[in-house]
């Protein structure tokens, strides 16, 4: 949760690229052992954070050692995979930024459709590499993490079929989906700009010569060069171009926007030897080449080309022209046919075969300038790319790898549709947090212990309750180097102050003789949080994070202390982790661990985390999109019926295994998420009265060695 008054007091104010102005900022650094995390290291002026009078939580401060949450997942992807943008063009997955328009896809209706999205975060890590090659000749470089989407479903690059790392991956039996290999955007080669050149004067421009009678009867000639456009990108890039090329161009307004027809813009030059240079840059070259055919497509495209209702044709009434598309076409390997109207003036098309497959793959051979014709938003994902896994292969070596985290939660990488790390937002329900403190930039509060001595030891000071954990994990990965909750716990005793841990992280084993001896001094509550049983749905929601086992572990560990454990199963998932097998079973599992209660409690979908759930809802459960809409049609709850038909499906379990007693809060059995009016917290997680529990004589476990 996040309160107004929790904040990082620092002093002298430092600005540091990449992060919000951050003030006492020691240094930043990336450790081999944290791959994809920045630590940022810094000295903190103050260490209670006061919970708002009005609020109904059953504590008074809190004290986070961290900023930011490094409980993730991070999928990764080769620096070169060409990540596709908004505007149609690709862009290296290393060489995007947050805030970038690219496009990801959407179920809509029956189908699942591409969509406009953007980058919302974007790091690196160096992790093994795994090729995955398709039948129609794409390669992907992945980690073993990376997940695609196939005919199937999202499927990871490795895995195995049995055992602890069983989970769906790639097998020759998949498909992925997308419009598969593309080709590279060309470059700006004089032979690319006099083939555009070539196909946009040729295509629309009015260069002609004129004779001319002057006033005084002597007769001249007129020298026009005119361009007249409704799309400026066209326009732009061909006056550019011919700058290039020494020719200096006015524009003007060629006519206005009425009811039925945009604005046209143009330019133009009527000095001859500019109008003889121009001449002879669209001349038909003696020797063709790639890059000239590359530029007099596009170059003809932006000029008489369109792209609609999933057909792309270039019309004209010139045969000259017709046949010099068509063998350009050819020359790249593309299949065209010839489309006469019998339309006035002889004008006849030029229509490119293959769909989608074939539309993306000459935007990006020729790269038109005027991008509403290479738009894919709202095109359905079908395809008849040859899209089957060919082989997946490890590289052998760690190399460099990126990820990004986007709106809809998947990108399009090299053609085919691709998870992103989704963590970001998933983490902030599962953490039992509707903030946005969730970073992979970490705020690390060096001298937390101190500070909190400190301000422990002033006479005002009234020994009031004091949680951890409930906003980020104070043990995530970065307390095993840091080492700041050992501090923390012995000021925390010391003072004589009651004290909670709200935790998924199983290096809370590391610190339990600490606390087993500090609970002799003052009252401790310790929680683990615990929000899916299911081994497949935890891999899809909370990838990087404990496993189940692992977390039931560490309630077993805390338990066989001596302290007391309460777990939050959290959140319960309608459809998908209600079921009374599925409850059985956890609960079941919890109580086996020694756990001194639980609070179970049902999804809640604030917003931030309402929009990327429901994003994961449409790829991985459809079926249950509409369900869910009705469940949360009016906000952020769910009804009390469903609520009461759940309280009345655990309420028997938790008696049952004697865990239906609750520690603070709400009375009611289904409580709320820490922040909420209802909030309930499982017995044993908050400190005092005092619980008693006798260690758990478990049978001796035999080693293999």
């Amino acid at each position: 949760m996040r309160w107004d008054a929790q904040r990082l007091d620092l002093v002298e104010p430092e600005v540091l690229p990449g992060l919000p102005t951050v003030a006492g900022l020691l240094r930043s650094l990336q450790v081999p052992e944290f791959p994809g995390l920045t630590l940022h290291e810094v000295r903190a002026k103050s260490a209670l954070n006061k919970v708002p009078e009005d609020s109904a939580m059953p504590f008074a401060y809190t004290v986070n050692t961290f900023r930011g949450c490094s409980h993730a997942c991070v999928y990764c992807l080769e620096g070169d995979t060409a990540v596709l943008m908004a505007d149609g063009r690709t862009r290296r997955i290393a060489d995007l930024r947050v805030g970038d328009q690219i496009i990801g896809t959407e179920v809509v209706g029956s189908y699942r459709r591409y969509v406009a999205t953007d980058v919302r975060a974007h790091w690196s890590t160096r992790k093994l590499g795994y090729t995955v090659r398709l039948q129609d000749g794409t390669e992907l470089v992945a980690s073993g993490d990376h997940r695609f989407l196939t005919g199937r479903g999202w499927k990871h690059v490795t895995g195995t079929t049995a055992g602890r790392d069983r989970r769906p991956h790639l097998t020759t039996n998949d498909s992925m989906l997308g419009f598969g290999k593309t080709s590279e955007t060309p470059k700006a080669t004089d032979g690319y700009r006099r083939g555009y050149l070539t196909g946009m004067v040729r295509g629309d421009a009015d260069l002609k010569r004129y004779a001319t009678t002057r006033r005084n009867g002597q007769r001249g000639v007129l020298h026009r060069f005119r361009l007249a456009l409704a799309d400026v990108e066209a326009l732009d890039r061909s006056q550019q171009m011919l700058a290039e090329e020494g020719i200096r161009t006015d524009r003007f307004d060629f006519s206005p926007q009425t009811e039925v027809r945009q604005a046209i813009t143009a330019i133009r030059t009527q000095r001859r030897g500019d109008f003889e240079r121009i001449t002879e840059l669209v001349a038909w070259p003696e020797r063709l080449t790639d890059e000239w055919r590359r530029g007099f497509l596009a170059g003809v495209f932006d000029a008489e080309g369109s792209r609609s209702a999933g057909i792309l044709r270039i019309a004209n009434c010139d045969e000259e022209m017709l046949s010099r598309t068509e063998e350009a076409f050819s020359a790249f390997g593309f299949d065209t046919v010839r489309e006469d109207r019998h339309r006035p003036g002889g004008l006849q098309y030029v229509r490119l075969r293959g769909g989608l497959r074939e539309h993306m793959r000459f935007i990006h051979l020729v790269d038109p300038a005027i991008r509403r014709k290479c738009a894919v938003a709202g095109i359905a994902i079908t395809s008849d790319a040859d899209l089957r896994v060919a082989s997946v292969e490890p590289t052998g070596v760690e190399m460099p790898m990126y990820d990004i985290t986007t709106g809809t939660g998947d990108f399009i990488a090299n053609g085919v549709v691709s998870h992103n790390c989704f963590a970001r937002k998933t983490h902030e329900w599962l953490e039992l947090d509707s903030g946005a403190d969730f970073d992979q930039e970490i705020v690390v509060k060096t001298n937390i212990a101190d500070v909190l001595r400190r301000e422990l030891s002033r006479p005002s000071w009234k020994r009031e309750h004091v949680a951890l954990g409930t906003n980020t994990d104070p043990y995530q990965r970065a307390e095993g180097r840091y080492r700041l909750m050992p501090g923390v716990i012995e000021a925390l005793a010391r003072s004589g102050t009651p004290f909670s841990i709200l935790t998924k992280g199983t290096l809370a084993r590391r610190d339990l003789p600490l606390l087993a001896a500090a609970s002799k001094d003052v009252p401790i509550g310790m929680g683990v949080s615990l929000a899916i049983w299911d081994d497949d749905l935890h891999r899809s929601l909370e990838p990087g994070v404990p496993t189940p086992r692992a977390r039931l572990e560490l309630v077993r560990q805390i338990v066989d202390a001596g302290l007391p454990c309460g777990v939050f199963l959290a959140p319960v998932l309608p459809g998908l982790t209600d079921q009374r097998e599925h409850l059985e079973k956890a609960i079941a599992a919890v109580a086996a661990a020694g756990a001194t209660g639980v609070t179970v409690v049902p999804l809640h979908l604030r917003p931030g985390a309402r929009e990327w759930f429901t994003a994961w809802l449409s790829r991985e459960h459809p079926r249950l999109v509409s369900r869910y809409k009705s469940l949360y049609g009016r906000g952020a709850y769910l009804p009390a019926e469903y609520r009461d038909w759940l309280s009345a499906r655990v309420a028997p379990l938790l008696a049952a295994h004697g865990l239906d007693r609750h520690g603070g809060g709400a009375a009611r059995g289904i409580g709320g998420l820490p922040g909420d009016e209802t909030a309930s917290f499982p017995f044993g997680s908050l400190p005092g009265p005092a619980v008693v529990v006798e260690p758990v004589d478990r049978p001796e476990q035999l080693s293999l060695c």
